[in-house]
């Protein structure tokens, strides 16, 4: 019998994923069930459970896929050389972010998990390791900023990141619910706000 090839499982994975958020979307986390996933991908039960064992599964590989991408964004703005200021590293992340912002994107399902997390202690433990990732790198990208003195001397990495990190679900949120502001205006006010101490 022929071997399957990586190609083909990477394929059939990212369809029940891609199932997987639709019914998500559609119905939210908590009302859909693996039955209703498996139907949408038109898929077995047993290929499905091959590669997700739960919801929680599901939720965890679409997560971690979305915020892989948003700090892939970051990485090379940690190797940047010189180090970029915090606000152009800011603008790259809402940048990579503003598809998944779309009616069938994948923001939607992140509101979904945040708050199945509050009662769901397999879902907090997901969005305390995938979004720490992210919170930890706008950590690293303030300590940069602050030392090629984009920022003031006195300046607190930890503070200055976690600030920028909930800026990226507060631009997300805005945008979801009122359609506006967009991401130029968005950052202008926010360098507004700071007296322009983060732009270079």
């Amino acid at each position: 019998m022929p071997r399957v090839s990586e190609a083909h499982l990477a394929a059939r994975r990212q369809q029940i994923l891609e199932a997987a958020r639709v019914c998500f979307t559609r119905n939210g986390f908590h009302a859909t069930s693996m039955q209703e996933v498996i139907a949408e991908a038109g898929l077995s039960v047993g290929a499905v459970y091959r590669y997700f064992k739960s919801k929680e599964d599901l939720a965890r590989a679409i997560a971690e896929q979305v915020i892989g991408m948003l700090s892939a964004t970051l990485t090379p703005i940690l190797d940047a050389d010189p180090p970029v200021p915090v606000d152009e590293a800011l603008d790259s992340v809402l940048a990579a972010l503003e598809p998944q912002l779309k009616p069938d994107g994948a923001f939607r399902f992140a509101v979904q998990v945040w708050a199945e997390s509050l009662r769901n202690p397999a879902l907090r433990d997901l969005v305390e390791e995938v979004y720490g990732t992210m919170h930890d790198q706008f950590v690293a990208v303030a300590r940069r900023a602050r030392d090629a003195g984009h920022l003031p001397d006195d300046a607190d990495p930890v503070a200055v990141g976690s600030v920028l990190f909930s800026l990226v679900p507060g631009y997300g949120l805005q945008y979801v619910w009122l359609g506006t502001p967009d991401r130029a205006t968005y950052l202008a006010g926010l360098r507004t706000l700071l007296g322009g101490r983060m732009a270079a």
